[in-house]
């Protein structure tokens, strides 16, 4: 999947440690697609991450652009249990 990343997923990638190899899974073979409640053109992509005790990877993508953007990465700790 061709994507690119926003300041903010930039950021918060660094931030809270979040390999890259785990958003890309992510995004290649998710688990759950979600739409998002609130905008039509954001998805919501989810799938565990063994290496990380195997936590819930938000992975939320704005859609209606080329390439893809990222808007944000992040672990869901409401969705842990649930996949």
């Amino acid at each position: 999947m061709n994507f690119e990343l926003t300041k903010h997923a930039e950021k918060v990638i660094a931030e809270r440690e979040i390999q890259i190899e785990w958003l890309e899974q992510t995004l290649l073979a998710p688990e759950l697609v979600l739409p998002d409640p609130d905008d039509a053109c954001i998805q919501r992509y989810f799938r565990r991450i063994p290496e990380f005790e195997g936590r819930v990877l938000r992975v939320v993508v704005n859609t209606a652009v080329v390439p893809n953007r990222v808007v944000s990465v992040f672990f869901d700790r409401q969705m842990r249990g649930r996949l």
